[in-house]
């Protein structure tokens, strides 16, 4: 039997532990499945989005539970919660992508492009394909020195009707993504071409792999950098937003 002044301690000590919840909101298991340790770090509050796009961008068909992917009905509704929240003033993508589905990785860029909040994308290990794009969306784009971008036609896999209107399909599926780029970098549409033409980088295949700095010299990429340089970065553009100032 607990005297007063115990159960007073009691309930104390329980109104505080419900105040603080969880120290953790998942289990261990779960943990060490999602990051790859037994306790995660508690969530840091920041005014600072980060968004990851890794592996390949899966859209309207399924890919093999081995692969590494990420889903564009996941992204869309993130990049919609950003958008509406008002404690996040800015967003940092990061990319490491193979490529993927040209509609959704599209799709994406084109949400990301048309934020009110200010964005900067992040180039790590690489940014190929439909990559392209999605860093060339945000008001500003940074590549890692050794992070790699590959350039090249728009591919179609699985049963293909050989008439002349599947390759008038093909050809207008790559204006699309040829303008987006060309709108939201420095690289013409004459030198983008001519990578993606190119035959001298590739050993089977049409196309150019660009290296860090050279993604730079060409346009399409804005500066050489890493995490510190593009958080830097985006604290400028939420300065300028705030003030009212373009971005």
């Amino acid at each position: 039997m607990l005297n007063k002044s115990e159960n007073l301690s009691v309930q104390s000590q329980q109104s505080q532990n419900a105040d603080e919840g969880p120290a953790f909101p998942y289990s261990q298991a779960e943990n060490i499945k999602e990051f790859g340790v037994a306790s995660a770090p508690p969530a840091l509050d920041s005014d600072i989005h980060c968004l990851t796009i890794v592996g390949q961008i899966e859209g309207h068909i399924m890919l093999p539970p081995q692969n590494k992917t990420t889903k564009y009905e996941h992204v869309i509704p993130q990049l919609v919660a950003i958008e509406q929240s008002k404690n996040i003033k800015g967003l940092l993508l990061i990319l490491n992508t193979v490529g993927g589905d040209v509609e959704a990785g599209l799709a994406i860029a084109e949400m990301i492009s048309t934020m009110s909040k200010p964005t900067v994308s992040l180039v790590l290990g690489g940014g190929h394909s439909i990559g392209v794009p999605l860093a060339v969306s945000a008001d500003c784009s940074f590549i890692a020195p050794s992070a790699t971008m590959t350039i090249h036609p728009i591919r179609m896999t699985g049963l293909v009707v050989g008439i002349p209107q599947t390759y008038e399909y093909l050809n207008r599926m790559q204006d699309r993504v040829v303008d987006f780029i060309v709108r939201h970098s420095k690289i013409s549409k004459e030198k983008l071409n001519e990578l993606l033409k190119g035959t001298g980088g590739l050993s089977s295949d049409v196309g150019t792999v660009l290296i860090g700095e050279e993604a730079v010299r060409y346009g399409i990429i804005d500066y050489v950098g890493g995490v510190k340089e593009a958080i830097l970065k985006l604290r400028e553009l939420i300065s300028q937003n705030e003030g009212g100032g373009p971005h």
